[in-house]
């Protein structure tokens, strides 16, 4: 058994994957993003108010720490709602012959990655993204623009799945 045969094998055994039909990533992407957000947000107020600590006399204080609060609290609250949103408007579909991503909340982005341009893939996991299971399926393509497309949020096995899928077969093979 060669290594294409493991791959259609495998992929058999999930026959959703290739299905055609459009998935919503992991929904633990959005908790993976609230966490994100909340260490980002934590970060940016620390050094926002040693910034006005050190800039500001103490007359003006007060002021500014109202200020800080305020603006604390908005990057707070952002930075736990917008994980979800963007959830909601990212998606993917994988058939025989490409993958599609779609995402984007103001400005929408399609892509559609042609299994011949595919070169080689990986599904890389930080972190983070291990606590949660999670992993980022990154596929590399020939050109310059878009040469590199990332899906994040998918669960770690269907990563590894997908990239099995995209694998080009013995038959289908240019080299």
């Amino acid at each position: 058994m060669t290594l294409t045969d493991d791959v259609v094998a495998n992929v058999s055994e999930r026959p959703w994957i290739a299905g055609g039909s459009e998935h919503d990533l992991d929904p633990r992407f959005i908790l993976l993003g609230q966490l994100i957000g909340r260490i980002v947000a934590a970060s940016l107020s620390v050094a926002l108010l040693v910034g006005l600590l050190v800039l500001l006399t103490p007359r003006r204080w007060a002021w500014c720490m109202t200020l800080w609060l305020i603006g604390t609290a908005i990057l707070f609250s952002v930075s736990h709602q917008w994980p979800a949103i963007a959830y909601r408007h990212m998606a993917y579909r994988v058939d025989t012959d490409a993958i599609e991503i779609r995402r984007g909340v103001f400005w929408r982005t399609v892509m559609n990655v042609p299994r011949s341009r595919v070169q080689h893939t990986d599904v890389v996991q930080g972190p983070l993204e291990r606590k949660y299971g999670l992993g980022r399926l990154v596929i590399y393509t020939a050109g310059t623009e878009h040469s590199k497309v990332e899906l994040p949020g998918l669960e770690h096995q269907v990563a590894l799945d997908i990239r099995d899928h995209l694998l080009p077969r013995a038959a289908s093979d240019a080299v």
